[in-house]
């Protein structure tokens, strides 16, 4: 039975409750504050890179706290990350297909190929702060969630209808308008569902990156990974309960407060040209709607903003001329591109001869070993992509089409993919030390941790965004389930789909460095692959064999994305687009 709409008129009929909701925004915006303040004061504060972390269930608040602000940190970054270079990647043909294959790449790099350099640029950049160690982890935990709300983004923005496209030139759109009024609301749908698993992504780097050894370094910070890695470790089941139950405790607060309302406003940005029956609703969102702060404050200001920005490029000279939708622009580079084309090249061959002298103390024992491991690797990445498609697909469009399953199988979903894979990893790994068993076959549950929830969501978004008028034709025409698979769903969702897989794969990548090696009890669990080379490469130093495990992980996903990813791509920008 669903009880949101009801509960939802009750709360917004009283009088006095608008007023009540305005003291709830202002409470929370002075908790807002109140944290800013004393974020800064901790991280101006002289750099502590191993903090002692307490077992006692009281410390758990402050370190939830420190989390936090750290995952929200990342995550603005990485959604202002994603839409620029998304943006660029789609409209500009030329860099197109190398920014797409850079980006294939850092997804599925791990995030402990990207520790080492990052931490020691940080620190050195920040000295005598604790800021420095603290801008190190957001980056890290940054890099887990970018790469999945980047390709959402370009997908969206390669999949605009046509004759919204034209729609936009006729009415002389300028790029700034096209941008806010079609691009961002065709993507809006897309982003919100990846943002709940790249969040989902940002825990895993955190809770892995909270503490971390680098060499003969130590990095400690507090926070719910570092309690939580401390537990694991010492084998404190009670303490580790503990950890995971706040995070499953802040993961269901977020998808209340702040998933449910946002999948709420999106549903208005779906693309049809019937409005459909079924709505999307979210107490929270209607609280919001009649708070007189939220509907005064950020009108007047965003008008402010926006209005003379209008005005002033209505007055341009792109605004007055309307172009053809096929047309290209030609002329000559500008001198300072190539330049810095230039400089950027000089910069990459300078790197790559490093690079090769670094890769001298290799043995060909360690090359047999890394290759013996990629192909490990390789396989065990694959089974989880198949295995994770093979139950997310269904389920996935039936929540994302039937608006009774989603009511019920919607919220669980999204607090089950919105905890950590890393949260279960140690719960898992002390099944296997109790069984006896290796980390041969049970890498592969573990990857699906880190795997199953990006198709699923891409899925979901998917199967929402399909006009309601086609589904009401298919009805009409008396469809038979077969065929609403072949001619409409599958068509539907194959955009979302790929971009699904193509992240799902990063994920599992990610996911092999902790899937392959493991500290439990104080012992050690490893298995032959990457993800172990990788580990075990950054607790010793060896920074060699982590670059040249790197170098193996790009040159498979570079060679995954020639022969498959770009070719479906491209067949979803061609023949499974959406047009009139």
């Amino acid at each position: 039975m669903n009880f949101q709409r009801p509960l939802a008129r009750t709360l917004v009929t009283d009088r006095s409750t608008p007023f009540i909701i305005d003291l709830g925004v202002a409470a929370c915006a002075l908790a807002i504050f109140f944290a800013i303040v004393s974020t800064g004061v901790y991280w101006f504060q002289k750099p502590i890179p191993v903090v002692p972390i307490s077992s006692s269930i009281g410390a758990l608040p402050l370190y939830a706290f420190y989390s936090i602000v750290r995952m929200t940190i990342a995550y603005f970054l990485s959604l202002a990350f994603a839409v620029t270079y998304g943006y660029i990647a789609a409209y500009n043909a030329r860099v197109e297909p190398w920014m797409v294959a850079v980006l294939d790449i850092l997804q599925s790099i791990p995030v402990l190929s990207f520790l080492p350099p990052v931490v020691l640029a940080m620190v050195s950049l920040i000295p005598g702060h604790q800021l420095g160690i603290e801008m190190a982890v957001i980056l890290l935990i940054f890099t887990g969630q970018v790469w999945n709300l980047a390709f959402s983004f370009y997908s969206s923005l390669k999949t605009i209808p046509r004759e919204m496209l034209e729609a936009s030139r006729i009415y002389r759109y300028s790029g700034w308008q096209r941008f806010w009024q079609l691009e961002m609301p065709f993507s809006t749908i897309g982003l919100v569902w990846n943002s709940v698993v790249s969040v989902a992504g940002g825990w895993f780097a955190l809770i892995f990156c909270e503490t971390f050894t680098m060499g003969d370094r130590n990095f400690q910070l507090p926070g719910l990974g570092s309690y939580i890695q401390t537990a694991t470790y010492a084998g404190n089941v009670r303490a580790l309960l503990a950890g995971i139950a706040t995070v499953i405790l802040i993961v269901v607060a977020t998808d209340q407060l702040v998933w449910r309302p946002l999948i709420a406003w999106s549903d208005k940005f779906k693309f049809e040209q019937v409005e459909s029956a079924d709505q999307v609703t979210s107490p929270i969102l209607e609280l919001l709607r009649r708070s007189k702060i939220c509907q005064t404050l950020p009108g007047r200001i965003w008008d402010r903003v926006e209005e003379p920005v209008y005005r002033r490029l209505a007055k341009s000279e792109e605004c007055r001329v309307v172009k053809p939708l096929d047309e290209t622009k030609s002329g000559k580079v500008s001198p300072l591109l190539w330049m810095l084309a230039l400089a950027g090249a000089m910069a990459v061959c300078w790197a790559a001869v490093q690079a090769v002298l670094m890769l001298r103390d290799v043995t060909f024992a360690d090359l047999r070993l890394l290759l013996a491991g990629a192909g490990a690797t390789f396989l065990r990445v694959n089974v989880a992509l198949l295995l994770s498609a093979a139950w997310t697909i269904p389920v996935g469009v039936s929540i994302g089409l039937n608006p009774k399953v989603a009511r019920v199988v919607q919220p669980i979903a999204q607090i089950l993919a919105s905890v950590p894979a890393t949260a279960f990893f140690p719960i898992l790994l002390m099944g296997l030390v109790k069984i006896g068993g290796g980390l041969g076959i049970g890498a592969v549950a573990l990857m699906l941790l880190g795997t199953q929830w990006y198709i699923l969501f891409n899925v979901i978004a998917g199967a929402m965004s399909i006009p309601s008028d086609l589904r009401e034709v298919a009805s009409l025409y008396h469809f038979t389930r077969w065929q609403r698979w072949i001619k409409l769903i599958l068509p539907g969702i194959f955009p979302y789909l790929i971009t699904g897989m193509v992240t799902a794969s990063g994920g599992a990548w990610n996911a092999s460095v902790m899937a392959e090696y493991s500290h439990v009890k104080g012992q050690t669990l490893s298995t032959i692959g990457l993800g172990a080379q990788i580990d075990a490469a950054t607790d010793s130093g060896r920074f060699s064999m982590l670059l040249l495990a790197t170098i193996f992980i790009s040159l498979m996903v570079v060679t995954m994305n020639r022969l498959v990813w770009r070719r479906l791509y491209h067949l979803a920008e061609t023949r499974f687009k959406l047009d009139g």
